[in-house]
């Protein structure tokens, strides 16, 4: 059976994100969640009260339809904050994570999983534009291939640029911002583009990085509220 990627992705990043929480029955928001509800269905499974935030978030209880920013209502007290590729996209990250640290209770839990476009070099965009699989289903990964193909540009010009337009925040600002706020348990980096690629395990994004064939673009942090 085929597995979506943001289904896949969600799969292979569980374990971290869950061995970070506090026990449940926590309260936990994640920020960004999407419209398949991102961790909030495990999370509630777990025995969580969780709540996803997302103007695109799914209809129904556990979810509402904001941004972070804009979301009041029971936003106080909170045990642990997850954000899974959703910081790099904000408007200004300096205030979001501030937000983060004003709802959460003392000591309490940010966990965050990010990309670090930043890394995307060459070498590791041409062993995942290898890998993609028909343009029938074509994802992210097919755009940034042929906007780069069509740019003429190199690599590194055309990515700049796009992130530019894209208004995305490198992953080495933003764990500097974390740092500002919370005291790091946790700070890794692995494979990140596996799910997109449908016959790529993440062991062999691994392996690649390990090898030093490709960049390590996912981004783990763990931190307490200081």
């Amino acid at each position: 059976m085929l597995v979506a990627p943001a289904e896949g992705w969600l799969t292979a990043v569980w374990p971290f994100v869950r061995g970070r929480l506090p026990d449940a029955p926590a309260r936990v928001v994640e920020i960004g969640c999407g419209p398949l509800g991102g961790f909030v269905p495990m999370l509630r499974s777990d025995g969580y009260e969780a709540v996803g935030i997302d103007p695109a978030a799914p209809a129904g209880e556990g979810y509402r339809r904001v941004a972070f920013e804009e979301a009041v209502e029971g936003l106080s007290d909170i045990d642990a904050v997850v954000a899974s590729a959703s910081l790099h996209h904000v408007a200004d990250p300096a205030a979001v994570i501030d937000r983060v640290g004003s709802i959460l209770v003392s000591a309490g839990t940010l966990v965050v999983v990010e990309w670090a476009w930043e890394l995307f070099d060459e070498p590791t965009s041409e062993w995942c534009f290898r890998r993609l699989g028909p343009d029938a289903r074509a994802g992210w990964l097919h755009r940034r291939r042929d906007e780069w193909t069509a740019s003429g540009e190199p690599w590194g010009t055309y990515l700049r640029d796009w992130a530019r337009a894209e208004r995305l925040h490198p992953a080495g600002l933003l764990v500097e911002l974390l740092d500002r706020s919370f005291e790091r348990e946790h700070l890794a980096y692995g494979p990140y583009f596996f799910s997109d690629l449908p016959d790529t395990t993440e062991r062999e994004e691994a392996e690649a990085i390990e090898a030093g064939h490709i960049r390590a673009t996912r981004v783990e942090y763990a931190g307490r509220r200081r």
